[in-house]
Formats: C-alpha cells, sequence, structure tokens
C-alpha cells in the first residue's frame, strides 16, 4: 500500500506540475531526442533504393524500437535516480511524467495567439498560429483563425493530454510497469505518427505501422475522453449523436471523434477548407453550427480538458486506492 500511495503522489504532483509550469522551455524535451532520432533514421532510410517491403520493415523496427527504448530508458533512468536518494529518484520522475503532458503547453499555445487576436493584431496571430499549426495561415480571417485554434485544441487534448494520462494511470494499474514508462512508450508513438504517420511519399511505407499503432493506441482513450466531454457538457446524448453522425466521416478514427465532441459541447461547427501549401484541403464539417467560435469558446474548449483530467485523476486515484488495498490484503 506504501508503494501505491507513493505511485499516486506522484501521478498528482505531475499533473500538478504541467498544470503550474508546463514544459520549460529553456530545458530539453524528451520529444526533441525523439525528434531528431526519427528524423535522422527516416533520412537514411528513404534516400535508400529499397522496396516497399524493407521500408516498411524499417519502419516497424524504427516504432517498435523507439516505443520500447522509450520505456525502457524512462524507467532505468528512475531507478538509478532512487539509488542516489529517495527523493531525488520522486522528483526526476514527476518530472518525467509531466513532460508526458502537455495541458499547459497548449493551453499557452491557445493564448499566444488569442492575445494579439483580441487586440485586433491579424497579422501577429497569424505568425503565432503558424508555430502550431500545419495549414497555411497568412490569408487566414479572424473566424477561420479562431477554428485553426479550436480544432487544434480539441485535437490535441486528446493525443497531447488525455491519452498520455491514460497509459499513466493504467501504467501504475499493471504491475512492474509504472506510469512515466508506460506514458513515455505512448509519447513516442505519438511522436512517430505526427512525423512520419502520412499517408503520402516519402512516408507512405516508413510510417504505416506508426500511424496504425498510434490510431490503436489513441482509441480507447479518444472514446473515453468523448464521454468525458460529453458529460461534462450536460448534453451527452446530443453530443454522443453528433459524433456518431460526423465523427466517422473524418479520414483519422480519432481526431474526428475528438474535434466533434468539442463542437458538439461548444454548440460550433469545425473543419471546412483548409490549404496546405497552397493546396486546398477540404476537411469534414463536424457539428451544427448554431453559434460563432468566439475566444471565449476556446477558452471554454481549454476548460473541459481541464475539468476532463481533473475527473480521470480523481477516478484513477480511487480504483488504485482499491487495488492496492486489495493486493495488500
Amino acid at each position: 500500500m506504501i508503494n501505491a500511495d507513493k505511485e499516486i503522489l506522484i501521478l498528482l504532483l505531475a499533473a500538478t506540475l504541467d498544470r503550474l509550469v508546463g514544459d520549460p522551455r529553456i530545458l530539453p524535451h524528451p520529444v526533441q531526442l525523439m525528434g531528431l532520432i526519427i528524423s535522422t533514421y527516416t533520412k537514411l532510410v528513404i534516400n535508400r533504393p529499397w522496396g516497399k517491403f524493407l521500408k516498411r520493415l524499417a519502419g516497424f523496427l524504427l516504432a517498435f524500437g523507439l516505443i520500447l527504448s522509450s520505456g525502457i530508458i524512462t524507467s532505468l533512468t528512475i531507478a538509478k535516480a532512487s539509488q542516489i536518494n529517495y527523493l531525488f529518484g520522486i522528483t526526476v520522475e514527476v518530472i518525467i511524467l509531466a513532460s508526458c503532458f502537455a495541458g499547459q503547453s497548449l493551453s499557452r499555445a491557445a493564448f499566444e495567439v488569442l492575445q494579439p487576436l483580441r487586440a485586433g493584431d491579424l497579422d501577429a496571430a497569424r505568425a503565432k498560429l503558424n508555430l502550431y499549426v500545419g495549414r497555411d495561415t497568412e490569408n487566414l480571417s479572424r473566424s477561420e483563425i479562431l477554428r485553426a485554434v479550436l480544432e487544434t485544441v480539441a485535437e490535441n487534448s486528446t493525443d497531447g493530454v488525455t491519452a498520455p494520462l491514460f497509459y499513466a494511470i493504467l501504467g501504475l494499474a499493471i504491475p512492474g510497469i509504472g506510469s512515466a514508462p508506460l506514458a513515455m512508450g505512448y509519447k513516442a508513438a505519438s511522436t512517430l505518427d505526427s512525423m512520419v504517420g502520412y499517408l503520402k511519399e516519402p512516408y507512405t511505407d516508413i510510417g504505416w505501422f506508426s500511424a496504425k499503432l498510434e490510431d490503436i493506441l489513441t482509441w480507447l482513450p479518444c472514446r473515453l475522453t468523448v464521454i468525458t466531454i460529453a458529460l461534462l457538457s450536460g448534453k451527452p446524448k446530443y453530443v454522443w449523436h453528433l459524433c456518431s453522425r460526423d465523427g466517422v466521416k473524418d479520414p483519422s478514427p480519432n481526431s474526428g471523434w475528438s474535434e466533434c465532441a468539442y463542437a458538439a459541447a461548444l454548440e460550433v461547427q469545425l473543419g471546412g477548407n483548409n490549404y496546405y501549401g497552397g493546396m486546398l484541403k477540404q476537411k469534414p464539417l463536424l457539428g451544427d453550427r448554431l453559434s460563432e467560435i468566439s475566444p471565449e469558446k476556446v477558452e471554454l474548449a481549454l476548460g473541459l480538458t481541464r475539468n476532463c483530467c481533473l475527473i480521470w485523476l480523481a477516478i484513477g486515484t480511487i480504483l488504485l486506492f482499491v487495488e492496492g488495498a486489495i493486493l495488500s490484503n
């Protein structure tokens, strides 16, 4: 029971650290190292005259190796720190686990765009938005900027906040795993998907496994997020109905559901025309346009994410205490 209490405390401290501090920009982040490894490996593979099978095999080895090594290195780092000093070990584990969550970073990014937008400086808002989205931003109107910010919050709330939290809680429930190693493993899978999980060349083959794996790993936490958002909205049947109607239209089995849940809860419509490198891409419309997207709607979306995490932490803590009590008897 003592160990369970310790692990639960570490989880709560990590969530609190992310909420209060986020990712300090002056310190290196594990995702940066993952990105460097992925980028270097990918360049080596795509520049070789390999066929489809070898490139797909290389993609599988990249994903398997990075995810497994991320979890193992995290576990060894925490164990080594604990050998040096008990409190030092706890501190290192809290910091590592907090780096898996992106709640404060997501809020910071949204407000960096909203601040100049509220001041009427569209050029500055577009420039800030360009740091966080892949779409072309130079000609976006005020309403299009707000839609882009809300879509970013809605999509990244799942793969950047609630899904890592889900795996952190799951890691505590599985004996011998731990929250930080499993959450870091998911973070590696998410990073792989964002960098090489594209359905276009030159990533079609090397990124196929990463894209499929991330879809599978995110499926359950995404549905649990949708259910939680639906309950928080006070209109669960309406939210679930719209997600069932519109979420399935998106090529991704998860992002459409996540974005639609926020759209339905806030009574706005997401999706539509976006430009990427000057090329038009039409995304499916999600939700009913009962009201316009505003800065206040974006803030409400961030509040939904925050409350979702609090509920999960509360439920996870209770379940882990019960599990610890059962195992101790």
